[in-house]
Protein backbone atom coordinates (compact mmCIF):
# COMPACT_ATOMS: atom_id res chain seq x y z
CA UNK A 1 0.00 0.00 0.00
CA UNK A 2 1.01 3.56 -0.69
CA UNK A 3 -0.51 6.43 1.26
CA UNK A 4 -0.70 9.86 -0.33
CA UNK A 5 -1.52 13.11 1.44
CA UNK A 6 -1.94 16.38 -0.47
CA UNK A 7 -1.57 19.87 0.92
CA UNK A 8 -1.35 23.45 -0.31
CA UNK A 9 -4.76 24.12 -1.84
CA UNK A 10 -6.64 27.32 -1.26
CA UNK A 11 -8.41 30.36 -2.66
CA UNK A 12 -6.40 32.68 -4.91
CA UNK A 13 -7.05 35.30 -7.54
CA UNK A 14 -6.51 34.89 -11.25
CA UNK A 15 -2.84 35.37 -12.09
CA UNK A 16 -1.63 34.22 -8.69
CA UNK A 17 0.53 31.20 -7.93
CA UNK A 18 -0.02 28.21 -5.68
CA UNK A 19 2.10 25.19 -4.80
CA UNK A 20 0.62 21.79 -4.05
CA UNK A 21 2.56 19.08 -2.29
CA UNK A 22 1.97 15.35 -1.97
CA UNK A 23 3.68 13.25 0.68
CA UNK A 24 3.98 9.54 -0.02
CA UNK A 25 4.46 6.81 2.58
CA UNK A 26 4.23 3.05 2.77
CA UNK A 27 5.46 0.86 -0.10
CA UNK A 28 6.72 3.83 -2.06
CA UNK A 29 9.35 1.78 -3.85
CA UNK A 30 6.55 0.18 -5.87
CA UNK A 31 5.43 3.35 -7.61
CA UNK A 32 6.91 4.22 -10.99
CA UNK A 33 4.89 7.29 -11.87
CA UNK A 34 3.38 10.07 -9.79
CA UNK A 35 0.68 12.23 -11.26
CA UNK A 36 -1.62 15.13 -10.51
CA UNK A 37 -5.21 15.03 -11.67
CA UNK A 38 -8.08 17.44 -11.13
CA UNK A 39 -11.83 17.31 -11.13
CA UNK A 40 -14.06 20.33 -11.52
CA UNK A 41 -17.75 20.26 -10.55
CA UNK A 42 -19.79 18.41 -13.15
CA UNK A 43 -16.72 17.31 -15.08
CA UNK A 44 -14.69 14.13 -15.31
CA UNK A 45 -11.35 13.78 -13.59
CA UNK A 46 -8.58 14.89 -15.94
CA UNK A 47 -4.84 14.48 -16.14
CA UNK A 48 -2.77 17.54 -15.24
CA UNK A 49 0.86 16.45 -14.97
CA UNK A 50 2.98 13.37 -14.42
CA UNK A 51 6.54 12.52 -13.48
CA UNK A 52 8.37 9.23 -13.80
CA UNK A 53 10.06 8.61 -10.47
CA UNK A 54 13.17 7.09 -12.03
CA UNK A 55 14.72 9.66 -14.29
CA UNK A 56 12.31 12.49 -13.55
CA UNK A 57 10.77 12.72 -17.02
CA UNK A 58 7.74 15.01 -16.88
CA UNK A 59 4.55 15.31 -18.87
CA UNK A 60 1.85 17.98 -18.94
CA UNK A 61 -1.65 18.46 -20.23
CA UNK A 62 -1.78 21.12 -22.95
CA UNK A 63 -4.03 23.27 -20.78
CA UNK A 64 -1.33 23.74 -18.13
CA UNK A 65 1.88 23.46 -20.16
CA UNK A 66 4.11 26.46 -19.53
CA UNK A 67 2.22 27.43 -16.36
CA UNK A 68 2.51 24.37 -14.12
CA UNK A 69 5.64 22.49 -13.08
CA UNK A 70 5.72 19.06 -11.48
CA UNK A 71 8.75 17.99 -9.49
CA UNK A 72 9.75 15.20 -7.17
CA UNK A 73 12.02 14.99 -4.15
CA UNK A 74 13.26 11.45 -3.82
CA UNK A 75 14.83 12.05 -0.42
CA UNK A 76 11.59 13.36 1.06
CA UNK A 77 9.28 11.12 -0.98
CA UNK A 78 7.25 14.10 -2.10
CA UNK A 79 5.91 15.36 -5.39
CA UNK A 80 4.94 18.97 -5.92
CA UNK A 81 2.93 20.95 -8.43
CA UNK A 82 3.89 24.59 -8.84
CA UNK A 83 1.00 26.43 -10.45
CA UNK A 84 1.61 29.88 -11.90
CA UNK A 85 -0.63 32.28 -13.80
CA UNK A 86 -3.70 30.58 -12.44
CA UNK A 87 -6.98 30.95 -14.30
CA UNK A 88 -10.56 30.54 -13.15
CA UNK A 89 -10.77 27.37 -15.24
CA UNK A 90 -8.08 25.83 -13.04
CA UNK A 91 -10.61 25.69 -10.20
CA UNK A 92 -11.00 22.05 -9.17
CA UNK A 93 -10.17 19.46 -6.57
CA UNK A 94 -6.61 18.37 -7.23
CA UNK A 95 -5.56 14.77 -6.57
CA UNK A 96 -2.15 13.21 -6.25
CA UNK A 97 -1.88 9.65 -7.59
CA UNK A 98 0.68 6.88 -7.84
CA UNK A 99 0.98 4.26 -10.56
CA UNK A 100 2.93 1.04 -10.01
CA UNK A 101 2.82 -0.07 -13.64
CA UNK A 102 5.98 0.00 -15.71
CA UNK A 103 4.28 1.65 -18.68
CA UNK A 104 3.58 5.35 -18.32
CA UNK A 105 -0.03 6.44 -18.62
CA UNK A 106 -2.18 9.54 -18.37
CA UNK A 107 -5.28 7.44 -17.79
CA UNK A 108 -6.65 7.85 -14.28
CA UNK A 109 -7.90 4.26 -14.18
CA UNK A 110 -4.30 3.07 -14.49
CA UNK A 111 -3.29 4.70 -11.22
CA UNK A 112 -3.38 2.50 -8.14
CA UNK A 113 -3.26 4.91 -5.24
CA UNK A 114 -4.93 8.26 -4.66
CA UNK A 115 -4.82 11.03 -2.12
CA UNK A 116 -7.92 12.59 -0.63
CA UNK A 117 -7.71 15.69 -2.80
CA UNK A 118 -7.20 19.38 -2.10
CA UNK A 119 -9.43 22.21 -3.28
CA UNK A 120 -8.02 24.93 -5.50
CA UNK A 121 -10.32 27.87 -6.19
CA UNK A 122 -9.28 30.68 -8.53
CA UNK A 123 -11.44 33.79 -8.50
CA UNK A 124 -11.53 36.02 -11.57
Amino acid sequence: QVQLVESGGGLVQAGDSLRLSCAASGRTFSRNTMGWFRQAPGKEREFVAGVMWSGGVTDYADSVKGRFTISRDSAKNTVSLQMNSLKSEDTAVYYCAADTAVAYSRESNKYDYWGQGTQVTVSS
